[in-house]
């Protein structure tokens, strides 16, 4: 089901415009289907599944394809309107609810599991804690991906075990015009936590 899942997140319309200030990347469909499979391999799908930050909905709307009942919450209405699109395209719209909303304040009270890609930090310093504090405040699990070499501030950060961790690579295209290269490859780690 993973390779099935790639390749409809692979048709899901990305960012028009995006912020360099809220680093919106599109999250790539290899990422988004290997985090997801092992979420769904873990039963964590089961339920209700919050897509924190979801930008054009990726994640979210892969969750929905392994049966999720899934909210995304975002700053940017472009990018929900995108993803309510993408929902859309994918079959899964009645599945999804897609509301506009902060990490620092999130527009929802409890949910089974949390899959979030948040900004690393590389524009604003330390964007990525309000998301880690949210998903400890509403969800019993999260998968999030890091910058490679976090694992020891993401233990130190949060309330929760890292009951597991796998590194992989994302390509991100050139999109704002501090970008030096066509793309660039990054090395990435997903966590799975458990609070």
């Amino acid at each position: 089901m993973r390779k099935d899942v790639e390749i409809l997140l692979q048709e899901l319309k990305g960012f028009e415009e995006p912020e360099a200030r809220l680093e919106q990347y599109m999250t790539p469909p290899s990422v988004a289907g290997t985090l997801l499979h092992f979420a769904w391999s873990n039963d964590d799908l089961d339920g209700t599944v919050l897509d924190l930050g979801c930008g054009t909905g990726v994640l979210g709307v892969g969750a929905a394809v392994y049966g999720a009942r899934v909210v995304g919450v975002d700053v940017d209405v472009d990018a929900l309107r995108i993803a309510q699109s993408n929902a859309a395209r994918a079959g899964v719209e009645t599945g999804t609810d897609w509301i506009r909303g902060d990490a620092s304040a999130v527009p929802v009270s409890r949910v089974d599991t949390v899959v979030m890609n948040p900004p690393f930090g590389a524009q604003n310093e330390g964007a990525d804690r309000p998301f880690l504090r949210a998903a400890e405040e509403v969800a019993d699990v999260a998968y999030t991906v890091h910058n490679a070499g976090s694992l020891g501030f993401v233990e130190g950060f949060v309330n929760g075990e890292v009951t597991d961790a796998f590194e992989t690579t994302m390509r991100l295209p050139r999109q704002f015009e501090f970008h030096e290269e066509d793309e660039r490859e990054i090395t990435v780690e997903v966590y799975r936590i458990e609070f």
